[in-house]
């Protein structure tokens, strides 16, 4: 009995895996047809193809990372590219981005629960980081030309800590990563005040002042 148990729980695990990824493309590409809507899912937003003799070269091409994009109040501007601004990645299960931090700069801690990123320092020297489930800090600088791996669900973070500006490419292994900030789901989601008030004992004065600073609506 414990052992078909057990073998379920394996079957179960690895079905919830499969269904977690993004899906195996079933042709060699599919450019979204902006005639079609995306049709949404529980777990994916699915582009309609337009027909492959439509394709074009310029359909494989993205030209939007040459310079930095805005900037925040944090000091990073980021630039992120998915199929809904470059359709030849539709499918391919997999999405990119530019993020340029003045000196001081910071990406604040935030994590992706859809997806593994890669991230190369393409000039600068970054403080970067993640915390596993143990509350394990795995970080030091990475200079130009390092690469750092950021496990799928683990929060992470960057500041720079050089004397110029930083710029890092940042690639994930699926579409549509998701990305979510801790500052702001914790302070700008709408939490009970009472109930931040006694996990990080503060007071409501204290809570306000957060949950102004971190309003989603003034994020960029």
């Amino acid at each position: 009995m414990s052992s078909n148990i057990t073998i379920l729980l394996v079957i179960f695990a690895l079905l919830c895996d499969v269904m977690a990824s993004d899906p195996d493309p079933i042709q060699d590409y599919c450019i979204p047809n902006p005639k079609f809507g995306a049709i949404r899912t529980p777990l994916h937003t699915i582009l309609p193809c337009k027909n492959s003799s439509e394709a074009t070269t310029d359909d494989f091409i993205f030209s939007g990372m040459k310079v930095a994009g805005n900037f925040s109040d944090m000091g990073i501007a980021a630039i992120s590219v998915n199929p809904t601004v470059f359709p030849g990645i539709n499918t391919l299960g997999m999405s990119f981005v530019r993020a340029d931090l003045k000196v001081g700069g910071i990406n604040p801690p935030h994590f992706h629960p859809r997806a593994t990123e890669i991230s190369h320092v393409v000039k600068g020297s970054v403080y970067s980081g993640f915390v596993d489930s143990t509350n394990r800090v795995f970080a030091r600088v990475i200079e130009q030309g390092e690469v750092m791996v950021f496990p799928r669900g683990l929060v992470h973070f960057q500041m720079n800590v050089g004397k110029k500006p930083a710029t890092i490419f940042g690639s994930f292994n699926s579409q549509n990563p998701g990305s979510q900030r801790i500052p702001s789901a914790i302070f700008g989601s709408g939490i009970n005040d009472e109930l931040l008030e006694k996990a990080f004992g503060l007071s409501p004065k204290q809570i306000g002042t957060m949950r102004r600073r971190f309003d989603p609506k003034s994020m960029s």
